[in-house]
């Protein structure tokens, strides 16, 4: 199988769509849940009007992020940018730093089912990588969800932040929240 990757751009809205499908990729989200501004509450922006807002954003170029395709298929997401574009991070006292104005963020990966555990991930987590090294990006921090039971599986739905081993394979060392249910990760890219 062979995986390719294309950095987001206006014109990959149709392929975000069809990625995402009916459910916004999980449960409405469309890559909004850690876009909730202050004051504003989840269960109100899920679904359409996250879709909505989304939409926008790719199409104003402020949501960055890579797509996998296999085939001409879109098959997978990772959201990243400025840890600041994603203001429900500093809400949480679990991933507080005191240099977030420096880091980017890459706090969603999305791969659609029948194409799980077979390197998609590892495929946008390469391609943001090179991407960010591209900006000029000095810091990245993942929030990967930590299995229970070193060795068990996740169930996709709670993997949407990524699994440990992944940012483990790329570097990432644990700088927060270690042994929580999701741990701050951080690498510096050169």
């Amino acid at each position: 199988m062979k995986i390719e990757t294309e950095v987001l751009t206006p014109a990959h809205w149709p392929d975000v769509e069809a990625l995402f499908g009916d459910n916004g990729a999980c449960g409405g989200c469309w890559c909004m849940s850690w876009r909730v501004e202050k004051g504003e509450r989840w269960e109100d922006l899920k679904g359409p009007k996250a879709k909505a807002r989304f939409k926008q954003l790719v199409s104003s170029g402020e949501a960055r992020g890579i797509l996998a395709y296999v085939d001409g298929e879109p098959v997978g997401w990772a959201a990243m940018g400025p840890r600041r574009d994603f203001p429900r991070l500093d809400r949480a006292p679990s991933f507080e730093c005191d240099d977030a104005d420096r880091v980017w963020s890459m706090p969603c990966f999305f791969v659609k089912a029948g194409h799980r555990g077979r390197g998609v991930a590892e495929a946008l987590m390469k391609a943001a990588m090179t991407e960010m090294r591209r900006r000029k990006v000095r810091i990245v921090e993942g929030y990967p969800v930590r299995p229970k039971n070193v060795g068990s599986k996740i169930p996709a739905a709670f993997a949407w932040t990524g699994p440990r081993a992944l940012f483990d394979a790329a570097g990432f060392v644990v700088v927060g929240n270690e042994g929580g249910g999701k741990e701050r990760v951080r690498k510096k890219l050169s």
